[in-house]
């Protein structure tokens, strides 16, 4: 993958149903297990589209905070949705 993908990848992300998101500045989870076993075949598919991805993990991070899909440890907001930020 590369990191003019990150885009790319993240739409498809959601699109395959799942609700990707930043945690912190340093990881993001696809979404919750839930939405993960539903959209496993689509994840899989989008896996071996992208490929590796690994070495931009602090990239997507900071993608996903840029368009507000970000949550903080410790706060008080449930869901990236209740952030301040303007969201795509």
């Amino acid at each position: 993958m590369k990191a003019s993908e990150i885009p790319a990848f993240v739409d498809a992300v959601i699109k395959a149903g799942c609700d990707i998101c930043a945690v912190g500045h340093e990881m993001y989870v696809l979404g919750d297990v839930e939405e993960m076993i539903a959209a496993e075949d689509e994840l899989r598919r989008i896996d071996e589209e992208y490929g590796d991805r690994d070495f931009l993990k602090l990239e997507i991070v900071a993608y996903l905070r840029s368009i507000g899909r970000y949550l903080d440890p410790g706060s008080p907001a449930t869901h990236w949705s209740e952030n301040t930020r303007t969201h795509h």
